[in-house]
């Protein structure tokens, strides 16, 4: 973990380098030459394990991720496992992320093999009354990997943390059998720790789902991975450090020429300068610290802008969509 926090902490370092283009922002971010490292605590392990012996029990899997990376971070564990079960991916918060991407999206997931994906936006129960019936139709079209008899189907809902694997089983439960929450949900990732018992989301067909925690890949495939799924909050800010999160956010929103940063925060044009847009955002939510200065005459307690906690706020506000809808890959 340390090795690759260190890689992502060598941005600030190179952030302000030569990679400029004309117009003045940079073409790439440079994390430097250090390799990713991982970030997979003991419960994920203990839930990958879990998942894999509850898999016999399973009709369908849904996997869940976040429609802001479609193509990132996707677990390769979990995907090796995805071949023996019907499979449907569900792009969750896709109130957050750019519609004209979506095409695509779906485009290039198809050539991955993933044939049957919906976008959802769980906080709205968007496009979520199309999962129970293409889950029936998957299953009812692949062999039951349980009593021939049986007609209830068992869905294993799996995902990297923080995605909305949670909110999904209480949004179908609010769609169709007009309950309230079953499960804990959260806005940072290991709120889910657990594989848990089944929870019954639909009557007819009777489906019945079961959460598991967030796992990640064991080894990340890069630095910039990381970083999406940092941004996105797949792995806790304070792994990856919000100074170096917050840098590159800006890289992508300018990449994108989404400048909206510039009318929320008062800035009179883009820049590619994080401590620049950090002041701008620090003035404008008032953020600020004491800092305590030795003078000839003595202590002298001056108030300065907190760029720490401005960078925190810039980041919420692009998870909470204040800063435009954004698809990071």
């Amino acid at each position: 973990m340390r090795r690759w926090v260190g890689a992502l902490r060598a941005a600030a370092t190179v952030a302000s380098g030569p990679c400029l283009e004309s117009g003045g922002f940079r073409t790439r971010f440079d994390f430097g030459s250090r390799d990713a490292a991982s970030w997979f605590p003991g419960h994920m392990a203990k839930g990958l394990r879990q998942m894999r012996a509850s898999l016999r029990r399973a009709d369908c899997l849904v996997e869940v991720h976040d429609a802001r990376i479609p193509l990132s971070g996707r677990n390769p564990v979990l995907q090796e496992v995805l071949g023996i079960r019907p499979h449907l991916l569900v792009l969750n918060k896709m109130d957050l992320a750019d519609p004209r991407q979506q095409s695509r999206v779906l485009e290039q997931l198809r050539q991955q093999g993933c044939s049957y994906v919906v976008f959802t936006d769980c906080q709205r129960d968007s496009n979520v009354k199309k999962i129970v019936p293409l889950v029936a139709k998957l299953v009812n079209s692949s062999p039951r990997y349980h009593r021939a008899e049986s007609t209830e189907y068992s869905i294993m809902v799996i995902g990297v943390p923080n995605v909305g694997k949670s909110s999904l089983i209480n949004s179908l439960r609010r769609l169709h059998l007009k309950k309230g929450k079953a499960t804990a949900v959260g806005g940072e990732p290991g709120v889910t720790k657990a594989v848990l018992t089944r929870i019954q989301v639909c009557e007819t067909p009777l489906v019945y789902l079961v959460d598991t925690p967030g796992v990640l890949p064991p080894k990340l495939a890069d630095v910039e991975t990381g970083m999406k799924l940092a941004l996105c909050g797949a792995i806790r800010d304070h792994l990856v450090g919000e100074d170096i999160m917050a840098d590159y956010l800006l890289y992508v929103l300018n990449q994108q020429q989404q400048f909206g940063y510039m009318e929320l925060y008062g800035l009179p044009e883009a820049s590619d300068n994080i401590r620049h847009v950090l002041k701008y955002v620090a003035v404008a939510l008032g953020k600020t610290q004491k800092v305590k200065v030795l003078t000839g005459t003595g202590n002298v307690n001056m108030t300065m802008l907190d760029y720490s906690a401005a960078a925190y706020e810039f980041l919420r506000a692009f998870r909470a969509g204040r800063l435009g809808r954004l698809t990071l890959d």
